[in-house]
């Protein structure tokens, strides 16, 4: 794509990075209102069934995908025009999700800054490796990426390790600020959690709460690792790498059912998002329907896009995701030596 192309694009997205007030209110209305409403019932239904608590966690946990949207935008500044605005919500919303604002910020920014670039892999991305990495790798680092890439421990043990470890936690030469706000969601976690265990009980607090935010990192990790890997999803090196190009054809239109594309807050429209982060994610669907070029990119059913499970590897050569059936052969075949 040239380079008046891109600047057309740009030009033709920008009408809607602009947020609104009214839309970012109704939307905090219609996502924490109707959580709290399903959060509640699911602790009082105990008194009735667990199987009536466990559907009414699951839909909280739609709720929490929602909020976690929000969240996002904030990180981007895009929810609402004001900094600070987008901070104090941003870090509210931390709280309700579990992550905390200031730590996910900067490093979502290095995964828009960076997504599709093989040189400037592992901060904010899935792990991916290519072929030939997974080929020249030790025995133990081909069991770490198989387990990592297992759905059984990416989208079961995965959200538990995002929860309980990564967003606990800062990373040693973190700034001040992200520090003191990864500190402050997590006092603030001990204190909510202590009211509401002090109310309904341990038990009830770990069905309940556990339900639904497991449903809900469950969710979330989906979300991230279904837009990022599809058959043909862009990877370059450094030298060839292009910001566009990335967002356009490393991202996915997730083409959602209206109900699904609600809670999940537009999402889908992933290639718009990595195009323009700053557009706000209720302006995301008509920004790809006004836009010709955005239609092109690639897109994906809620069927097909479980196919994406098959995809283990990246074939930088063909520019296409493998499985590691696909490259077994490799694995038997003798290393030719350096020398």
């Amino acid at each position: 794509m040239s380079k008046e192309k891109i600047a057309q694009l740009r030009k033709h997205v920008s009408p809607f990075e602009k947020a609104d007030v009214k839309k970012s209110v109704r939307q905090m209305i219609n996502t924490i209102l109707p959580f709290l409403a399903a959060w509640i019932l699911a602790y009082q239904a105990l008194q009735i069934s667990v199987f009536l608590t466990i559907p009414l966690a699951i839909v909280a946990a739609g709720f929490v995908v929602r909020m976690f949207i929000i969240f996002h935008d904030c990180t981007h500044g895009s929810f609402f025009k004001n900094k600070k605005a987008n901070a104090i919500v941003g870090t509210i919303m931390g709280i309700l999700t579990l992550f905390p604002y200031e730590k996910w910020k900067r490093e979502h920014s290095i995964h828009h800054a960076s997504s599709g670039n093989l040189d400037k892999r592992g901060v904010g991305d899935i792990w991916v490796m290519t072929i030939e990495e997974y080929v020249e790798a030790s025995r133990w680092t081909r069991l770490q990426y198989r387990l990592y890439r297992n759905p059984l421990v990416m989208f079961g043990l995965g959200p538990l390790f995002l929860i309980l470890i990564t967003s606990r936690f800062n990373r040693k030469d973190a700034r001040k600020k992200e520090r003191n706000n990864t500190y402050l969601i997590n006092l603030s976690l001990v204190v909510l959690y202590a009211l509401v265990i002090a109310l309904v009980g341990w038990k009830a607090f770990l069905i309940v709460q556990g339900t639904t935010m497991f449903t809900a990192g469950v969710l979330g990790i989906w979300l991230f690792y279904v837009q990022h890997t599809f058959e043909d999803s862009y990877f370059e090196d450094e030298s060839e790498w292009d910001y566009v190009k990335a967002a356009i054809e490393g991202s996915s239109y997730y083409e959602l059912p209206k109900v699904l594309q609600w809670v999940t807050g537009n999402i889908g429209f992933h290639h718009v998002h990595h195009l323009s982060p700053r557009v706000p994610n209720y302006n995301l669907e008509q920004a790809h329907t006004s836009t010709p070029p955005l239609q092109k990119a690639t897109t994906i059913g809620l069927w097909s896009s479980l196919k994406s499970l098959r995809y283990k590897l990246y074939d930088a050569q063909n520019k296409t995701f493998v499985t590691f059936r696909d490259i077994k052969h490799l694995l038997r075949e003798p290393k030719t030596s350096s020398l």
